[in-house]
């Protein structure tokens, strides 16, 4: 693991020499965002030793350094998951990486569905905690202590400070942003609604297919983490609703501004 981690640093300090403390995740539908990036350096994800490429449609698979208001950033416009067949090492090997090359805060977004009744589609939420109900998990195996504990702890795996810092900007901005608890399934099935009904029942603010992983590994990496979920569909009980892909693609595309909007004038206070 270790000698993969350098050899990827290694290629990719080869190719750029920016240094960015601040590194983006976008989740499906969400890769507009680089609309309003300056970018000095696209790496396509299967030209990076011991990457692995997305497969899923709206999931470019690039690797892009730039800056955003002035600021920073490495951005990875698309990311893998475990229904793609992939393992958890391999979903969360950009995660290890990028602690290699510096960084120290994460920004995440994915699209999910609705659990709570008082979300509407388009909206954004705030992930302030997760339910990890992955079948796999991203440490298991022998922990390396170069890359972290064996044992980390997990209460603020979405930085409080950081979290504020996004609320308040949500306010002066005057976008109205959910925050709740966001429930990660193995995926590729949509939900039933019976585990619709149980998700929520447990706690659940909305449901994915994503982030989990990366984030308990950014955590573990001993980067700080933000995370943000696009609300593409809303369970209703009683109501009998198809989700596709196309939807969910299109849901998000129609939160795009909101989002770009947050995370640029976002990012000047997370490096402040």
């Amino acid at each position: 693991m270790l000698k993969k981690i350098n050899e990827t640093v290694q290629y990719i300090k080869d190719l750029t020499d920016k240094t960015p403390k601040i590194a983006i995740v976008l989740g499906s539908g969400l890769g507009s965002l680089v609309d309003i990036m300056h970018i000095d350096r696209k790496i396509p994800y299967n030209e990076i030793p011991h990457f692995c490429e997305s497969t899923v449609a709206g999931h470019e698979g690039c690797l892009l350094f730039g800056n955003i208001n002035n600021i920073d950033v490495l951005v990875m416009k698309g990311r893998l998951h475990f229904y793609e067949g992939y393992d958890m090492t391999e979903i969360t090997f950009p995660m290890r990486v990028f602690a290699k090359l510096g960084v120290s805060t994460v920004i995440l977004s994915n699209a999910a569905g609705g659990l709570n009744t008082h979300f509407s589609i388009g909206d954004l939420m705030l992930i302030k905690d997760h339910i990890n109900l992955f079948p796999q998990h991203p440490l298991r195996g022998k922990n390396l202590d170069e890359l972290g504990t064996r044992f980390p702890d997990m209460s603020n795996a979405y930085d409080h400070d950081l979290r504020q810092l996004a609320k308040n900007t949500a306010i002066l901005l005057g976008i109205q942003m959910q925050e709740g608890i966001y429930v990660g399934t193995q995926g590729p099935t949509y939900e039933t609604p019976a585990e619709s009904q149980y998700f929520r029942l447990i706690g659940g603010d909305a449901v994915g297919m994503s982030t989990i992983p990366e984030v308990i590994v950014a955590v573990h990496s001993g980067m700080k983490c933000l995370a943000f979920s696009v609300i593409t569909n809303v369970y209703r009980e009683n109501e009998i609703s198809v989700t596709t892909h196309e939807e969910v693609a299109i849901a998000a595309d129609n939160a795009k501004n909101e989002m770009q909007k947050l995370i640029f004038n976002l990012l000047p206070s997370l490096v402040e």
